[in-house]
């Protein structure tokens, strides 16, 4: 089966935002594009992500968690079906300060893939790749699709059951 890439970018959103209070709801982060081999994401400069509070720089954890879930779900994106690439190993390496008060942006692409292993990289910058304010590396999972057939029943279960009920809502206005 062929990847999805149109309803993965609904899996990832729903992830995102699904848990009010989570770290993704409480980081922001969003998902910008979805395609084979590349993920893109944002993270919304908040003062609940300030890592120094006399300069207002952002914490570099929530750098560290964009760039993670970035990689991730391009990881995600060689499967054959919806399913989740654990972390297996990630590297961060820093280069400047994110600039307070601007969105942070991270671009990931996966660059190899083995039987059980894949391998991502990505950059965090301001919108200019060539000004990054940290780079990643990370190698992922690649569990058997099996372990996820619950999930990806349970979610595509949810998203028939709301575009029933958005047809449903715009069939009453007419």
């Amino acid at each position: 089966m062929a990847l999805d890439f149109e309803e993965l970018l609904r899996f990832v959103d729903t992830v995102l935002t699904a848990n009010e209070g989570d770290h993704f709801t409480t980081l922001g982060i969003r998902s910008e594009y979805v395609e084979r081999h590349r993920v893109g994401m944002s993270m919304p400069y908040s003062d609940a992500l300030i890592g120094d509070p006399d300069t207002g720089v952002i914490h570099g954890g929530a750098i560290t968690a964009l760039l993670d879930t970035c990689c991730g779900f391009a990881a995600a994106t060689v499967l054959d079906d919806l399913a989740m690439t654990p972390t297996i190993d990630l590297r961060i390496d820093y280069m400047r300060a994110a600039t307070p008060g601007q969105t942070v942006y991270a671009d990931a692409e996966v660059y190899r893939v083995t039987e059980s292993v894949i391998f991502a990289r990505a950059l965090a910058h301001h919108g200019d790749r060539e000004m990054p304010i940290a780079s990643a590396v990370g190698n992922f999972f690649r569990m058997e699709l099996a372990m996820f057939a619950d999930m990806r029943r349970d979610f595509r279960a949810a998203q028939k059951l709301k575009n029933s009920g958005q047809k449903s809502a715009g069939n009453d206005n007419e």
